[in-house]
């Protein structure tokens, strides 16, 4: 290789040549880093326990997390961490990213759900995202986990926090929030529906431990202040590399949230209650009125909710809001985020 990656991972993605062709070489360290595919990195050690997706790239204008890939894979290629875990490191859309946008035609977050008819560009990453995971989860018996990286499009009240999606699978995910912990993010978000987005497609299809990680506000590239990012970085290394995990936050809280309902843009005439540029987790007392299409009123529960990922403008038949309320998670026991379920320690039979 590596006159491919000699330049770098997100340069060989941004600007591949036209005839690329898979290859692999193995560095001094006996560490093995396979070139799979554009865009797609698959590092193999001489001896693994865990195997890792690291993913980047799926909205093209989120950039901080492909910055963060790119220095994670100069890091192993400049051997300076040897990996524990066999590593998939994935940089999506070089098309939205050139193009500092979220996607060119449709929402590639949202077509993890099995193999799409290749109507356009983002379906066709799709499925070849979800066969290179699959391949990469199937080559071993490894402890599977996948972080989905993003950041958000608006302000939120918790700058870095992590979604766990809900899935079929008995999957305990207390492992999955010490790492939150560790990695200094400030709160958890505990799905209750399935989605199709690709960290539940790994948790979902493979049992994975799985989040989709929303990492401070969207920018320009190579415009992020990456300081922010270090206890995350650090937390990842040390799991890549079979080491004890950083300590939490001396100065910071940690909080946790259950998805209490989802509101499905069903109709053109669907509109949000409240300004378009409300924080995430901005909170609405019981009663108080968050949605309304042709005539169907959403108001807030008793106890009152928070809304995450508020859009109007999403195509119908997506999701336009996530309703939560603040749940503390007895982590003496499992826990799991199970379909149609509040979070706890009893797994879908």
């Amino acid at each position: 290789m590596d006159s491919q990656l000699s330049g770098g991972f997100l340069k060989h993605t941004l600007y591949p040549p036209s005839n690329f062709i898979p290859s692999s070489i193995t560095l001094s360290n006996g560490v093995n880093v396979s070139h799979n595919a554009i865009g797609v990195v698959e590092i193999t050690p001489p001896m693994a326990d865990k195997a890792i997706v690291i993913s980047s790239g799926i909205h093209g204008d989120e950039t901080a997390p492909i910055e963060l890939v790119d220095d994670l894979v100069s890091s192993v290629l400049d051997e300076a961490y040897v990996p524990t875990s066999r590593l998939l490191f994935i940089i999506a859309h070089p098309d939205a990213i050139h193009a500092h946008t979220r996607f060119i035609e449709e929402n590639l977050n949202r077509l993890f759900a099995g193999i799409n008819p290749e109507r356009n560009k983002e379906c066709e990453m799709a499925n070849e995202l979800q066969a290179q995971v699959q391949s990469f989860f199937e080559k071993g018996s490894e402890e599977p986990w996948h972080f989905d990286l993003h950041s958000a499009i608006r302000a939120s009240q918790h700058y870095m926090f992590g979604v766990v999606p809900a899935s079929s699978k008995a999957t305990d995910i207390r492992p999955l929030v010490n790492f939150l912990k560790a990695s200094h993010m400030d709160a958890v978000m505990l799905s209750r529906t399935p989605s199709s987005t690709f960290s539940w497609f790994s948790a979902e299809k493979f049992g994975a431990l799985a989040a989709t990680f929303e990492m401070g506000r969207v920018a320009r590239l190579y415009e992020n202040n990456m300081e922010e990012f270090v206890p995350l970085r650090d937390a990842l290394v040390a799991l890549m590399c079979g080491k004890a995990l950083p300590a939490p936050s001396a100065v910071k809280s940690f909080s946790s949230y259950k998805v209490t309902r989802t509101i499905t843009k069903t109709d053109t005439a669907f509109n949000l209650a409240f300004s378009d540029d409300a924080a995430n987790f901005t909170y609405f007392a019981e009663g108080a009125q968050l949605a309304e299409e042709n005539g169907t009123v959403y108001s807030a529960i008793a106890g009152g909710e928070a809304v995450v990922f508020p859009n109007s403008k999403v195509a119908i038949g997506q999701r336009a809001a996530l309703l939560v309320q603040p749940f503390e998670p007895d982590l003496s026991k499992p826990l799991y985020v199970n379909v149609e379920r509040d979070p706890g320690p009893v797994a879908l039979s």
